[in-house]
Formats: C-alpha cells, structure tokens, sequence
C-alpha cells in the first residue's frame, strides 16, 4: 500500500490545483473581451472564428496524439461519438456564441453560459428521467432572474439586438450542454485530454469548411491586430484553460475546480469594465450575484 504524500506536498498540491482552476477559468472568461475588440476592427463571426480554430489547429493535434499514446485505436463507433460531441460541443457552440457576442455585452454573454449546469440537469430530465429536487428548482429560479435582470436592463437600451444576441448565446449554451450530457461515456472510454483534443479537432475542421464555404478567401485578409488576437484567443483562451483545467481536477477533483471556476462571470464584469468599456451598475452586479448563487446550489450535492 503506497503511502500518503507528506502533508507539505499535499498543501503544495492542492494549492497549485486551485490556481491551475483560477487561471484557466479567467483564461476561458477572457474569450468574450478578445472577441469583442477584435468586432472594433470590422471582422465577422465566421472569419474570427476560422482564425481562432485554424491558430488552435494544431495544439489540439498535438494535445490528441499525446493523450493518446499506447492506447487502443479508435473504432467506427469511436469517430462517430467524437464527431457528433466536436459538432455540437464545440463547433456549434462556438459560432453560436460568436454570433451572439457581436450583438450584447461579454458581461451577459457570460452570464448565459455559466446556466449551463442547468440546462443540463434539464436535459437530464427530459431525456433521461431524472427527478427535480425542491433546491435544484429554486436555484434554477435563481440563476435565470439573475440571467433576466441584466438581459432586461440591457433590453431597454438595445431591444432588437438584445433579444437577437441572447438567444444566440442561450443556443450556444444548450448546445454545449448537449455535449456535456452525452460526453459521460466517452470520456470514460477515450480519457477527457484524448476527448478534447479530438474533439475540438473535428470543431477546427468544420469552421474552418464553414469559411471556405461561404467566404471569399480574400476574407482571410484581416487587420494585423485581429490575427494577434485570434492567436491570443486561441492560445490563452481557448488551449491552454482546457489543459489548466484538466490540471486542476486531477489535482483538487471536479467539484472543487468547478467551485472555483465561479470567478469566470466575475472576472469577465471586471475585464468588460476596464478593457471594453462596458457599464458597471446595480442590475449587472445583481444578476451576476444571483446566477452565481444558482449555479452554486444547483452544483452542490445533496446532504
């Protein structure tokens, strides 16, 4: 029986696990202020979005071959598992989330995927009969008045382009749901790096299909600034918060990172303020608290 790590290097470890979460959530969070300066410089959605992916290409290559060394080949069943989970958890989402992001401010954008611990308890419900806890649906309430304040607040300034951004974002987030709530097995089979990896491969595929489909390849011609920050993006916001994250739960367990994952939407507000611009008032801060408190509750086990 192998024995316990000395009580310095467990503290070391558990403290290293919870910056690795801290760092990877804010690196996650920081997507939404890079993509709404790179919309200061005229780029469109599909063309930023083919940059970002076709920058991260070869990282998440390079993050499947690794996770994938010794193991066994991948099946018929294998690719089309990955294929369907790279579709929607990644490509979907994705352009969803970019589209949406042009329309609403990055505080609301990700204040509506941080539901996503909600919507899929839903899907769970609808399609795999779980059953409603009293708390899980008063915490549901919560977090979406907390959605519907700011999505109300930022509604009376911009009605049109609001309500089209919202649900832009809110499809975003019920389609990465989709993948986190059939992703369970084939994470077991595959391993989360494995997974990710390709996964988002098959994601970077398709957007950059997409582009070549239905841009010009003159499109690809964007300002300087803009491939700086599309490579930003793919690096600090995109590869390596997967791979902090992955760190992080193997250091401190999933609850624990997924705890801390919660200074996400806060650091967002913050960068929004400081880097965009974006108002700060009482609505917005209210809303972030109470989607914060949802998602708290409804991520917490029952006693």
């Amino acid at each position: 029986m192998p024995a316990a790590p000395p009580p310095q290097t467990a503290s070391n470890r558990r403290w290293l696990g919870l910056a690795l979460a801290v760092l990877g959530a804010i690196g996650f969070s920081g997507k939404a202020i890079i993509v709404k300066l790179a919309y200061r410089h005229g780029v469109d959605p599909i063309t930023l979005l083919m940059w970002r992916m076709l920058l991260a290409l070869p990282f998440f290559l390079a993050m499947a071959w690794w996770a994938g060394r010794g193991k066994p080949a991948l099946t018929r069943r294998d690719w089309r598992d990955i294929g369907v989970l790279g579709f929607s958890g990644y490509y979907l989402a994705s352009y969803l989330d970019f589209a949406g992001l042009a329309y609403i401010s990055a505080s609301l954008e990700r204040l509506i995927l941080y539901l996503n611990p909600t919507l899929v308890l839903l899907i769970s419900v609808v399609f795999f009969k779980h059953r409603l806890q009293a708390r899980q649906v008063i915490a549901m309430a919560i977090s979406y008045a907390g959605v519907v304040a700011v999505f109300a607040h930022e509604l009376s300034f911009d009605g049109a382009n609001t309500a089209i951004g919202t649900a832009l974002v809110f499809a975003s987030a019920v389609s990465y749901a989709i993948y986190l709530a059939l992703s369970g097995k084939v994470v077991q089979r595959l391993g989360s790096m494995r997974l990710a990896g390709l996964a988002s491969s098959v994601a970077c595929a398709l957007c950059i299909a997409q582009f070549l489909l239905l841009k010009p390849l003159s499109a690809a011609a964007v300002p300087e600034l803009v491939l700086w920050l599309s490579l930003l993006n793919a690096t600090a916001c995109t590869v390596a918060p997967v791979l902090m994250v992955m760190l992080a739960i193997a250091r401190i367990g999933a609850p624990l990172s997924s705890q801390v994952g919660m200074v996400g939407p806060m650091s967002t507000l913050i960068m929004g303020v400081l880097v965009l611009g974006e108002p700060m008032n009482a609505w917005i801060a209210v809303g972030t608290l109470l989607v914060l408190g949802g998602v708290t509750l409804v991520s917490r086990k029952a006693p």
